[in-house]
């Protein structure tokens, strides 16, 4: 659940409502059938999430549970049914604290994977697509990135700029010479 947040950017809501049928295996992708505001949406997933998810089912998930819902409660009187967003943040308030973080929250997480995603280069649009916004200025507001990205992103467009100026420049020197 925690890697569907951080590795694919899904919401809570989202990750609570993945069925068997959404999860795209072969190509390594999620059906977010039950999206903010009703939308759908197909997103990838890295290949960890799949890994984890695999070793959750094998292992984890109970074998009588009656529902199509990936994740389910895994014990006391509700084991097997669907989990609730009360019982996700229980689980990530319990790994949080043996962690040792202070904070943690499902839209935290998510945050962290739409960052990162657009620190490692993915199109602002692409980080659009990936999180379900609506609108592109969701996108821009939702994203925190780190100063170090930033610095690179201006290094590298200085060098672009700094290119084209030295090639201009030679440019007008060759066109003096020979105009004269």
């Amino acid at each position: 659940m925690v890697l569907g947040m951080l590795l694919a950017g899904l919401r809570r809501c989202e990750v609570l409502g993945l069925r068997f049928c959404d999860v795209q295996v072969a190509d390594r992708r999620l059906a977010v059938m039950e999206g903010k505001g009703g939308h759908h949406r197909i997103v990838p997933a890295a290949n960890r999430f799949f890994d984890e998810l695999g070793t959750y089912l094998h292992h984890e998930r109970p074998g009588q549970a009656r529902t199509d819902r990936v994740f389910v409660v895994l014990k006391g009187p509700r084991r097997g049914l669907p989990l609730s967003a009360e019982g996700l943040d229980e689980i990530l308030d319990g790994a949080r604290r043996r962690a040792g973080l202070e904070h943690a929250t499902c839209h935290q997480l998510r945050h962290t994977c739409l960052t990162r995603l657009r620190e490692a280069g993915m199109a602002l649009e692409a980080v659009q697509a990936q999180a379900g916004h609506a609108s592109i200025e969701s996108t821009r507001i939702y994203l925190h990135l780190a100063n170090d990205w930033l610095a690179d992103q201006y290094l590298r467009a200085a060098e672009l700029i700094d290119a084209d100026t030295a090639a201009v420049a030679a440019m007008l020197a060759v066109q003096e010479v020979t105009a004269r």
